[in-house]
């Protein structure tokens, strides 16, 4: 076995071993940093190639102002300590992120030497022309063997783990640390959080035909508010699933229900839109993308979100599709923002349709989604998420959300 094989084996360790499990994002990392220094030696990475190559960033990608590679470097830098901590304590190589650098280094481990000779895959390139490692001659038939048997035995521990019975897995099996760290303001509150869905006010009956409430020219007491879309049902139940592996009950009302009094004293995460969660209409919301009926123009009447500043290269408003047309896509926001009591938190998740909720609800409640925007948050696995307004696009077929993609993001100043 070459050196080469022996390392990228390390790497296929590590990446499959319960520190990295559910973080995909650093799993794709390492395995791209290692295979740079085995096909280019000598060869330093930059910030910029990790972004555009490995993260899909665009060709503007500009390294001081968006974090986003150096806080997956130091989050990965962690996880490859943590490893070594612990299940990996025994393992024959060992892989580091040395601070500083973007470029892999190896060490062997070898009996009666605390200090082995470290290996980088950075530096003069006329100095490593490959992967060296210089080891005494019998150690690289155990090292081979060595990590075959360990191979042979993560493989079997995978197939076995694969094979196990998944009831109850929702809440026995460890949550990905991004739902972690992304839920965690409402993990820890001597109450439950409250999760409060949308249901429009109707007027009519089934039977006979509904339709919204208008409240300047029907009564009051006409009013049916016994109706929720299909995206917030499945959104609560998605939030319900999350928090059971975080263990955590939620407790949950319906919009029309929901007092002052309720919003002050609880957390509260709020799923749909404000133009029928009208809670949301009393309580302090969203303020860079705000959701807005259009007065003019050939969508007037239309709820559309809008980006009250909008960047480079952004629109002023975001739609769903055309009444007229079918539904293929929508936009939604989430954001997180202080309640009316300061020790409270209030997270808002809500597309413009019942659709656009769900997929903006799946959205945060994926780890492999969630990891994306706690890097352009710039949160690290220990730090805290502070206010923010992200800006979805939802595409949907078939009343199905099948792809949620973030569009903007605007951290927002500290009280």
């Amino acid at each position: 076995m070459s050196e080469q094989d022996l390392l990228l084996r390390e790497v296929e360790r590590i990446t499959n071993s319960n520190v990295l499990h559910g973080s995909e994002s650093l799993r794709k990392l390492l395995r791209y940093l290692a295979r740079h220094v085995v096909d280019h030696p000598g060869t330093p990475l930059k910030e910029y190639q990790i972004a555009t190559e490995e993260f899909g960033r665009q060709p503007d990608f500009d390294p001081s102002v968006d974090s986003m590679v150096r806080v997956q470097a130091g989050r990965l830098r962690a996880k490859l300590a943590e490893y070594y901590a612990s299940e990996g304590a025994e393992d024959p190589v060992r892989i580091e992120l040395p601070k500083g650098t973007y470029t892999l280094s190896f060490r062997l481990r070898q009996p009666g030497e605390p200090d082995p000779h470290v290996v980088d895959g950075a530096g003069d390139g006329s100095r490593h022309q490959g992967l060296h490692v210089s080891v005494p001659h019998r150690w690289p038939i155990a090292v081979t063997i060595l990590s075959f048997l360990l191979a042979a035995a993560l493989t079997a521990l995978y197939f076995t783990w694969r094979e196990r019975p998944v009831a109850g897995a929702s809440h026995e099996e460890i949550p990905a640390t991004s739902l972690q760290v992304f839920w965690r303001p409402f993990l820890h509150g001597p109450d439950e959080p409250w999760v409060v869905f949308s249901n429009a006010a109707f007027v009519g009956r089934p039977e006979t035909g509904m339709r919204y409430y208008n409240p300047s020219r029907d009564p009051v007491d006409s009013v049916w508010d016994h109706y929720t879309g299909v995206g917030e049902v499945l959104a609560v139940h998605k939030l319900d699933q999350v928090f059971g592996s975080l263990h955590r009950n939620i407790r949950v009302k319906r919009g029309s229900l929901f007092s002052l009094d309720d919003v002050k004293n609880n957390d509260l995460i709020f799923v749909g839109s404000p133009s029928e969660n009208l809670t949301l209409q009393e309580i302090p919301g969203t303020h860079e993308f705000v959701f807005q009926r259009l007065d003019s123009g050939t969508r007037k009447g239309d709820l559309a979100i809008v980006n009250v500043h909008p960047q480079q290269g952004e629109s002023k408003y975001y739609l769903a599709s055309p009444s007229y047309s079918p539904l293929t896509e929508d936009h939604a926001v989430v954001a997180f923002v202080p309640g009316l009591d300061p020790s409270r938190s209030v997270m808002i998740i809500a597309g413009t349709t019942t659709f656009g909720t769900q997929g903006a609800v799946e959205y945060v409640c994926g780890a492999d989604s969630l990891e994306e925007l706690l890097l352009r948050l710039s949160v690290s696995d220990n730090g805290e998420l502070k206010p923010f307004e992200a800006l979805l696009h939802v595409k949907i077929t078939k009343g199905v959300p099948v792809g949620t993609e973030l569009v903007s993001l605007r951290k927002l100043a500290t009280p």
